[in-house]
């Protein structure tokens, strides 16, 4: 079951670097080739960021591997501690993202610079957050917790895990990741390029 967890968590933690990047290769994009916008894409990415990382992930991560963590050692307190810190202010950081893309999408003067300058903000507190993670946190749950912690920090995070967590709003991630990737276009996704005419139903 450990294995299994940590495969779980390390595909959300994949997930998200795969969103964060996206939003940067578009912001990108528009400042040094002119593109336009597809805004529909950004706010989809925004809004998965939010549900995803916010309302999924983060709480799972707080309620059962964090918890059991702190309850097997307290050499882990510290790293605990600013990682619960980065979970709290996260939503400030996604909120602040959201007023900056609807800034840039009304036409507010220097809406673009804003709106890049708020995806790095928030681009470089999840990578760093998920690099904590995985070079520190990781190792030391390998290290202490039981084959029963990892048991049930499995569960709650497969698909029909802790009812707390709607099972529903975990589909709809995974349906609104995949949308992401048809509405990209490449090479961040599979959807239309920017030079292209949108097809039917785009």
């Amino acid at each position: 079951m450990l294995n299994s967890a940590l495969s779980t968590i390390h595909d959300e933690h994949r997930s998200l670097a795969a969103v964060v990047h996206g939003l940067r290769y578009l912001v990108r994009n528009s400042q040094t080739k002119n593109a336009p916008p597809d805004f529909r894409v950004l706010w989809a990415m925004i809004y998965y960021l939010d549900e995803f990382s916010e309302k999924l992930h983060h709480p799972k991560e707080n309620s059962y591997l964090f918890a059991r963590l702190r309850q097997r050692t307290q050499e882990a307190d510290k790293v605990l501690a600013e990682l619960e810190q980065q979970h709290s202010a996260g939503t400030q950081h996604v909120r602040e993202l959201e007023l900056a893309l609807g800034q840039y999408e009304a036409g507010v003067a220097d809406g673009l610079d804003k709106f890049s300058g708020a995806v790095e903000k928030l681009g470089n507190e999840i990578l760093k957050h998920m690099a904590l993670e995985e070079s520190i946190l990781i190792p030391m749950a390998r290290k202490y917790l039981t084959a029963e912690d990892w048991v049930e920090i499995g569960a709650a995070f497969s698909e029909n895990g802790d009812p707390r967590f709607d099972a529903e709003t975990d589909q709809e991630c995974r349906d609104l990741f995949s949308r992401i990737v048809n509405l990209a276009p490449p090479p961040i996704g599979v959807g239309p390029g920017r030079n292209k005419a949108p097809g039917p139903g785009n």
